[in-house]
């Protein structure tokens, strides 16, 4: 459905490239010739969001409008994301400003970060300064594969590395079950390459704070311009320069989604989908099959998956994690549950089982010397 095909000229078809508080910006889709026909004569010079009210030059194309949300939608509960494909209707082209009247079926959405519409996602890590961290980069994997989307994974600062260090790093993810594409934003290496891959496809950019996420933004979409920031020195970590989510247009067509840098991802899976996360395990189980059904790949007998590859280990930390978090959402999903939760650390969670009669209990030293008064009353008797 395009612009021209809805059967109502009051309204438009658009893309919510941003969302703060109850505004939404939203890229409309019009050609250059029809834009100039709607806003021929207009004038304003209003700017909201990003958004000025002044009609943009054919150069400037394609137009925003900044964009409420009708009540009708709102009493219905219906959500607006970044990424959703929206109609608009009634357009102020004097103010720049329009209301989003419905929003179209979603292909898919992820919620964290809140974006709709989403065809793969672009992991970016680097290799040096701030180091590749194994442990790290692994969890952002499985956060990665849990939401089926096709995962790109890349890897910055690659001129801070010899080529034998790059070979040993190919190698190693290779046997992950990952080919990643080695870059540099600083000596523009590769970058024309990326480029290519994220062409008319939605993008979610993703990594730990201070990989230079900022900095291919800029390098891919020139005039985005967006601010970078630097490593700190004591941690070797980035500091967080995105504070919230939003699309900016690729010049070959497409959107890459900026999100919050974040070093520890959640991970929020069941014990059972995990091992679909891991690409070593899925090969494995293509070829053979475990003795169990039910197998969670540590000590059970005929398991084809233990065995000596290197993120085996992370495999059984992670499956920890997420036993953890299963038990302790039955908890609270059952309150007559015979385990309970303790925090023995900052972060670290500890379960045992719950004293299920008062007679495990410690009497109070009111009850004891109760006790201890009927006893010396029956003793003078």
């Amino acid at each position: 459905m395009t612009a021209e095909a809805l059967p109502n000229t009051q309204q438009l078809l658009g893309t919510v490239l941003a969302v703060q508080a109850n505004y939404y910006r939203v890229q409309l889709d019009l050609g250059v010739e029809e834009w100039e026909r709607r806003t021929k004569g207009v004038e304003g010079t209003e700017e909201v969001m990003g958004v000025s009210s002044s009609p943009p030059s054919p150069s400037s194309h394609p137009p925003l409008l900044l964009c409420t949300r009708r009540t009708r939608l709102k009493k219905i509960g219906q959500q607006v994301m970044v990424g959703d494909r929206v109609v608009v209707e009634e357009p102020d082209w004097a103010g720049g400003r329009g209301a989003i009247a419905e929003v179209l079926p979603r292909k898919n959405q992820l919620d964290r970060p809140a974006i709709a519409n989403v065809d793969q996602i672009l992991l970016v890590f680097a290799v040096a300064d701030p180091p590749l961290e194994p442990y790290q980069l692994s969890r952002f994997l499985i956060k990665a594969e849990s939401t089926g989307l096709h995962v790109v994974l890349c890897l910055n600062k690659s001129d801070l590395i010899t080529s034998e260090q790059q070979a040993e790093i190919n190698q190693r993810l290779i046997a992950w079950g990952y080919q990643p594409r080695f870059i540099s934003v600083y000596e523009g290496i590769n970058i024309d390459d990326l480029a290519e891959s994220l062409k008319q496809q939605t993008t979610v950019l993703a990594g730990p704070s201070g990989v230079g996420k900022s900095s291919l933004i800029n390098a891919l979409i020139p005039n985005v311009n967006l601010r970078v920031g630097e490593i700190s020195g004591k941690l070797a970590r980035g500091r967080h320069t995105t504070r919230h989510v939003e699309l900016f247009e690729l010049p070959k067509g497409g959107f890459l989604a900026d999100t919050p840098g974040f070093n520890q991802p959640d991970l929020d899976c069941t014990p059972e989908e995990l091992a679909s996360y891991f690409p070593e395990i899925r090969e494995r189980l293509a070829i053979a099959s475990c003795r169990f059904s039910d197998c969670l790949h540590r000590n059970e007998p005929g398991c084809v998956v233990q065995g000596n590859w290197e993120r085996y280990q992370h495999y059984l930390e992670f499956l920890e994690e997420a036993i953890a978090r299963q038990t302790q959402l039955n908890q609270q999903a059952d309150p007559e549950s015979t385990v309970k939760a303790k925090t023995i650390k900052q972060g670290q969670t500890q379960y045992e089982p719950k004293l299920e009669s008062k007679k495990y209990r410690r009497a109070s030293r009111r009850t004891q010397l109760q006790e201890l008064e009927q006893l010396y009353e029956d003793s003078e008797e």
